[in-house]
């Protein structure tokens, strides 16, 4: 378990007016492959044309549904491990 292990998080940002859509990529080393978080972002009618804002606000989301899918993975692997429950979310 020792030594340095590289993960890459990559968004891709797709804008079709006016729905942002970002989804965010870990790449894991090792056999454990990937996980995708997804998160949407929607310019008011009533508001000013920054896509800027919808970028960040997708890409957000989307970080944000992956760190959930990570915890999610964690604790299965911890509850496989160990044939008890994990509760990770504090």
């Amino acid at each position: 378990m020792n030594g340095a292990k590289h993960w890459t998080v990559t968004i891709d940002i797709d804008e079709r007016d006016p729905q942002t859509r970002a989804e965010a990529t870990l790449e894991r080393s090792g056999p454990v492959g990937t996980i995708t978080g997804e998160g949407l972002a929607r310019c008011s009618p009533t508001d000013g044309a920054i896509p800027q804002i919808g970028d960040e606000v997708a890409a957000a989301r989307a970080l944000s549904d992956l760190a959930h899918k990570l915890l999610e993975a964690a604790s299965e692997d911890i509850q496989t491990s160990t044939h008890r429950p994990a509760h990770l979310w504090a």
